[in-house]
């Protein structure tokens, strides 16, 4: 069985019910979900604010397997990719953030249809605060400790817009 983090974003329609149906959809899977966040859009700023959050899975699905079920899970949320606007809105976006094969080791991979761990998640605050929800003591290889990350500037500097949402939860039912 593999275990990875998943992060979830949404910033059009009814962002709380895009999230709350990927957590449905890996139910079967589901080991942890984090608490909701709103956060200002990364990377292109002309666009809604996002909810996002994290999850922990566990599966027999390999690294190439969590991403197809991460397209999946867009797919059924009406995601539409705008080749464009790379960082533009979107119904959902699922990211495989970090992936632990059968023993435990974390997947390294610079495959570049999934480089794991993810390669911007270090400097992702909307990435980080919730996967400290889900796993406190977690570390992003070649990068350390994540609890270390948010402290570091780029992450520090965006941590202040990154919104707790004690209003909404993901919990499946």
């Amino acid at each position: 069985m593999t275990r990875a983090v998943l992060s979830l974003g949404s910033n059009l329609g009814d962002r709380h019910a895009h999230l709350a149906a990927a957590v449905e959809g890996l139910s079967d899977v589901l080991m942890q979900v984090s608490g909701v966040y709103e956060t200002p859009p990364w990377g292109d700023p002309d666009q809604p604010a996002y909810l996002n959050a994290a999850a922990l899975v566990i599966g027999a699905e390999d690294a190439a397997g969590w991403l197809a079920r991460a397209h999946a899970l867009e797919a059924a949320a009406g995601r539409v990719r705008d080749p464009d606007r790379r960082f533009g809105p979107r119904t959902l976006d699922v990211d495989v953030i970090m992936v632990w094969s059968d023993d435990g080791l974390p997947v390294v991979s610079g495959d570049p249809e999934l480089t794991l761990p993810h390669p911007r998640a270090h400097e992702r605050a909307f990435v980080l605060r919730p996967w400290l929800d889900i796993q406190p003591y977690a570390q992003l290889p070649g990068y350390g400790w994540v609890t270390d990350l948010m402290l570091t500037p780029p992450v520090a500097a965006d941590l202040p817009s990154v919104t707790p949402r004690a209003d909404l939860s993901l919990e499946p039912r």
